[in-house]
C-alpha cells in the first residue's frame, strides 16, 4: 500500500516539476532581472512567444507521430512572403486590399498546408526519413522566399492589418488569444479525437497501429499538413507585426519550436508527449530567454545555456523512461 502512494507521489512530482521550475525562474528573475516583473514585458514576452508557441503545438503531434519538421521557420518567412506578394499584386488587380489580403491568406494557409501533405506523400512513397524531406523544404522555402520578394521586403498592408500581429484585445496581445484558443483546440484533438489516439498508437508502434487498422500514412501526414499550417499562420501574424513580408524572418525558429517541445516531455523517438507540457515548455523558453536579455547576458553564452536546457531535457526523459521500465 505504501510503495503505490509513493509512486503515486513521484508521478504528480514528475507531471508538474517544469511548472514549478518555471514558477522559480520567474520568482527569480523578478528579484534579479530589471525591468522583468513589469507589465510591458510580461506582454512582450507572451508576444514573442505566441508565435513560435502556434507552431510548437503543432509539432508537438508530429513528434508524438515519430516525426520531424525541420522546414517550420522558412515555412514562416514564406508564408509571410507569399501573404505580401499575393495582396500587392491582388491590390495592383483591382481588389480592395481587405479582399485582397484574406484572399492572399487563404492561399497562404492552404499552400502551407500543401507542403506538409507532400512531406507525408514523399514519407509514404519512398519512406525518406522526415527529418531530410524536411531539411530540403528548410532550403527550398527559403529560396522560394527570395525568388518571389526578389531579396527584398514587401510592404503593401493597410495600418489595420498590424492588429492580427501587434494588436491587443482586452489588454492582452493578440498572438497569445490565438496561441491560447489553438492550445485548446489541439488539447481537444489530441485528448478526445481518434485522431489524437492514433498520433500515440502510430509513435508508439507503428507496426502494431497498422496492423489494428490504424491508417499511418493518413495521421502522420495530417500531423505534417497540420504543423506546416500552423507556421504558415505565425507567418501571416509575423507579417502583420512588422508590416511587411520579409524572406530573411524566423531564422532559427525551427530549433526554438523543437526545444519547448522537448522541454514540454516528448520523446525523439515518438509516442510520447503532451499538449500541456509542450505550452508550459514554450513559456519556459521564452521567459528563460527574454530574462537572459534584460540581465545582459552575452548572446553567445545563452546558446550555451539553451542548448545545455535542451540535452537536459533529453536526459531526464530518458532517466523518467528507464525508470518506468525497472
Amino acid at each position: 500500500m505504501s510503495e503505490n502512494r509513493v509512486s503515486v507521489s513521484r508521478l504528480r512530482w514528475d507531471d508538474y516539476i517544469l511548472e514549478a521550475i518555471l514558477v522559480a525562474l520567474c520568482v527569480l528573475l523578478a528579484f534579479t532581472a530589471p525591468g522583468f516583473a513589469t507589465m510591458n514585458n510580461v506582454l512582450n514576452v507572451l508576444r514573442n512567444t505566441s508565435m513560435q508557441g502556434i507552431i510548437a503545438l503543432g509539432m508537438t503531434i508530429v513528434i508524438i507521430s515519430g516525426e520531424i519538421d525541420l522546414s517550420v521557420g522558412s515555412a514562416v518567412a514564406f508564408a509571410g512572403s507569399l501573404t505580401a506578394v499575393l495582396t500587392k499584386k491582388l491590390a495592383a488587380a483591382g481588389l480592395s486590399l481587405p479582399a485582397a489580403i484574406a484572399i492572399a491568406g487563404v492561399t497562404t494557409l492552404a499552400t502551407g498546408f500543401s507542403f506538409g501533405v507532400l512531406a507525408g506523400l514523399i514519407r509514404n512513397k519512398f519512406k525518406v526519413p522526415t527529418f531530410i524531406i524536411t531539411l530540403a523544404s528548410m532550403t527550398a522555402l527559403s529560396g522560394f522566399s527570395m525568388i518571389i520578394t526578389k531579396g527584398f521586403p514587401v510592404s503593401p498592408f493597410p495600418e489595420w492589418f498590424n492588429f492580427i500581429g501587434g494588436g491587443y484585445l482586452f489588454g492582452v496581445p493578440f498572438p497569445a488569444i490565438v496561441f491560447l484558443l489553438i492550445f485548446l483546440l489541439m488539447l481537444f484533438l489530441i485528448r478526445n479525437t481518434t485522431f489524437g489516439r492514433a498520433v500515440y498508437a502510430v509513435g508508439g508502434n507503428e507496426e502494431a497501429a497498422r496492423l489494428s487498422g490504424i491508417s499511418v500514412f493518413f495521421t502522420k501526414t495530417a500531423a505534417l499538413g497540420l504543423t506546416s499550417m500552423l507556421a504558415s499562420l505565425s507567418g501571416i501574424m509575423v507579417a502583420a507585426q512588422i508590416m511587411s513580408g520579409t524572406p530573411t524572418t524566423a531564422k532559427g525558429w525551427e530549433l526554438d519550436v523543437i526545444s519547448a517541445v522537448i522541454i514540454g516531455g516528448a520523446s525523439l523517438s515518438g509516442g510520447t508527449g503532451t499538449i500541456s507540457g509542450t505550452f508550459v515548455g514554450m513559456l519556459f523558453l521564452g521567459v528563460l530567454i527574454n530574462g537572459m536579455t534584460l540581465l545582459n547576458i552575452n548572446q553567445f553564452w545563452q546558446y550555451v545555456v539553451r542548448g545545455g536546457l535542451i540535452l537536459g531535457a533529453v536526459l531526464l526523459n530518458q532517466i523518467k523512461t528507464m525508470s518506468a521500465r525497472r
